[in-house]
């Protein structure tokens, strides 16, 4: 398994084709609100196993936070630790730019496995692209 920071086209284009397919296709997200005007000022991630892809996030600076956005795992590849190797090599890169407090909007039933990262639940339960969220925070 590789992640790795977006660097052209091709790797944008696969870290947004696994978002399409969690979000979109899986989750019914509209289109218009996953890929969003956005995306030019965020950093992107995206992870490969045998040279497809299998996982993919996004990172931006809000607010004086290091902001985690977009985290999606291919369902074939979940529970193999790519998740957890995205969250990695995203702190890793907020830390080597600067960044000590890490926030994200956690779906509710991944609650959990940010927690096992190290996160805490900071905010009420909301909603977003209809689906039930948290707000979550981490020092680093």
């Amino acid at each position: 398994m590789n992640v790795k920071v977006v660097e052209n086209e091709k790797e944008l284009e696969d870290a947004f084709s696994v978002r399409r397919t969690v979000f979109i296709d899986e989750q019914n997200v509209p289109a218009e609100e996953e890929i969003d005007e956005l995306e030019d000022e965020a950093t992107h991630f995206v992870s490969y196993l045998e040279g497809s892809p299998i996982a993919a996030g996004r990172f931006r600076v809000v607010d004086g936070y290091g902001k985690v956005e977009r985290i999606c795992v291919l369902k074939e590849a979940r529970k193999t630790g790519s998740g957890k190797a995205m969250m990695n090599e995203i702190e890793a890169y907020a830390r080597k730019n600067g960044q000590h407090k890490l926030k994200l909007n956690a779906q509710t039933h991944a609650i959990p496995f940010y927690a096992g990262l190290g996160y805490e639940v900071v905010s009420e339960e909301f909603l977003d692209a209809g689906i039930p969220h948290k707000t979550m925070i981490k020092n680093i």
